[in-house]
């Protein structure tokens, strides 16, 4: 059996049948021992039988002889049980890593140094690649590779040392706070491109205030500023910057804040552990102001960028993000003249044009007033013979409905109502489906058709819609009076008219 394959359970359950040993288990009573005795601070556990002794040179005396590999056996299995879980930090050299998926090195500091091994079904586990020179935090337990009596460390874990450990407590809280949902898109404000006051978040000695304020004074220097100091790096950073944007919210609306700025330059990632703390995470997504995270460099990336709106890749980004570049309002503003300038000579020629036609419209008011005369008698005859047709018509249907009344008795009707009924409930019972299916296809073609028809298209050929001052369609000249107000409306736009005559097409 391989020994580097062994676990401590296997070597337990190992008999020792060496000279000098009876059969020895790890954790049993060993059967037959009469004497067992411990020797040396290493607690070796001996075991003689009278039958096993060796007489040495003095004679009468006896002493119990191990091999090699029994020694080594012995050794390794006190290692690994009184050593079971150790946690050890050092810089890797030697690293060997052979076809077997096996890996073999050494872990070193200054003073001393110890052979690893970490086997195939461990390393598997291990996220990065420990070169030789870098920093490592292990954990496993002591043991002792018995084919050449060399002193091991077996590995079980493996991470890296220093940031290591801070970008594993990185992972685990940016999962964590994923988990919970600061990361969703759905809570994030919307960032805009200008506004008028925005607060900042930062180190008041450092370069960061020095590059928001450049770019705010090149591309827009109305926009206000309000610095919040704090400490961004130190034990007390994280509280300072979460007490700042608990400030400027609470003082949001006296301020007139409208967005603010959470940044530093570049560092490491210790440098850079107050926008990894959770505090201010928390402190940034409870933000009612919109945040912008503007930490160190585009390759700095912090728990603060995925809770922020908006993450931009260094502070003076930001600024440019938050601000309009005043070249383009120039710009604007010299369009704006131009088009202005364009529709104020379009509205005086039109003005002009229009002067100029009312003046040929105007009529002396002596025919106006023969016009009106002329259409009032026309519109009195018409009504006349309007209201002599209506009479007439509702005597007639008077008279109509007088004689089926009297030809059609009410009970002979409702028998003729019960025998169809039972017909017909039956007929639309087979038909139904069949009719909202022809419906449905005459809705399609009447929508089709009614689009071909539709009065917006019949105005875009030229053709206008009149309307009385009550809103109504005016379909006969008999609907207006001579001064009434009437409105046409075209394809684009509306023209507002008075009646001066009305001309009656006799049928």
């Amino acid at each position: 059996m391989d020994s580097e394959s062994l676990t401590m359970t296997e070597y337990a359950q190992t008999p020792m049948m060496e000279t000098g040993i009876s059969q020895f288990y790890a954790y049993t009573n060993p059967p037959g021992v009469q004497n067992t005795q411990l020797i040396g601070q290493w607690g070796i556990i001996r075991t003689m039988q009278e039958s096993n002794f060796k007489n040495t040179d003095s004679g009468n005396e006896k002493s119990a002889v191990l091999s090699v590999s029994s020694l080594n056996r012995l050794a390794r299995s006190l290692l690994e049980s009184n050593f079971p879980a150790v946690s050890v930090e050092g810089e890797v050299s030697n690293l060997a890593t052979p076809a077997s998926g096996h890996w073999y090195l050494t872990l070193k500091d200054k003073s001393a140094q110890i052979r690893c091994a970490m086997f195939r079904n461990r390393n598997r586990t291990v996220k990065f690649n420990p070169d030789n020179g870098k920093q490592i935090l292990v954990r496993g337990r002591l043991s002792i590779y018995e084919g050449r009596g060399d002193f091991q460390l077996i590995i079980d874990s493996m991470e890296e040392a220093g940031a290591g450990a801070l970008q594993r407590a990185f992972e685990e809280l940016k999962n964590r706070l994923q988990a919970e949902g600061l990361f969703e898109p759905g809570h994030k404000q919307e960032i805009a491109t200008r506004y008028s006051h925005i607060g900042i978040v930062t180190s008041p000695s450092g370069a960061v205030v020095h590059d928001i304020l450049s770019v705010l004074e090149r591309r827009f220097p109305a926009t206000k500023v309000t610095l919040f100091p704090v400490a961004v790096q130190g034990n007390e950073a994280a509280s300072e910057i979460v007490n700042a944007i608990e400030l400027a919210n609470e003082h949001q609306d006296k301020l007139a804040l409208e967005a603010l700025i959470v940044g530093r330059g570049g560092g490491s990632l210790e440098d850079l552990q107050a926008f990894n703390d959770e505090r201010v995470a928390r402190a940034i997504y409870a933000s009612g102001l919109p945040v912008v995270s503007a930490v160190g460099h585009e390759v700095d990336i912090t728990i603060a960028d995925y809770v922020a709106d908006l993450r931009a890749p260094t502070p003076s980004a930001a600024a440019e993000q938050m601000s309009p570049d005043q070249e383009d309002y120039l710009e604007w503003f010299s369009g704006f003249q131009q088009q202005l300038c364009t529709l104020a000579r379009q509205r005086l020629r039109f003005a002009t044009e229009k002067l100029n036609w009312l003046s040929k419209q105007l009529k002396h008011p002596g025919r106006r007033l023969q016009d009106h005369a002329q259409n009032l008698d026309r519109l009195e005859d018409r009504i006349q013979r309007a209201a002599a047709h209506h009479i007439n018509a509702q005597k007639a249907e008077l008279q109509q409905l007088n004689r089926g009344l009297l030809a059609n008795s009410p009970l002979h009707k409702l028998h003729q109502i019960r025998v169809h009924q039972t017909n017909k409930f039956q007929r639309l019972k087979l038909s139904l489906q069949n009719r909202l299916k022809q419906k449905a296809a005459q809705l399609a073609q009447s929508s089709r058709s009614l689009s071909n028809i539709s009065p917006l298209n019949t105005l875009a050929r030229g053709y206008s819609i009149t309307y009385d001052a009550a809103s109504a369609v005016i379909k006969n000249s008999a609907q207006v009076e001579v001064g009434s107000k009437i409105s046409s409306r075209l394809d684009k736009g509306r023209i507002e008219s008075t009646v001066d005559s009305i001309v009656s097409e006799e049928s």
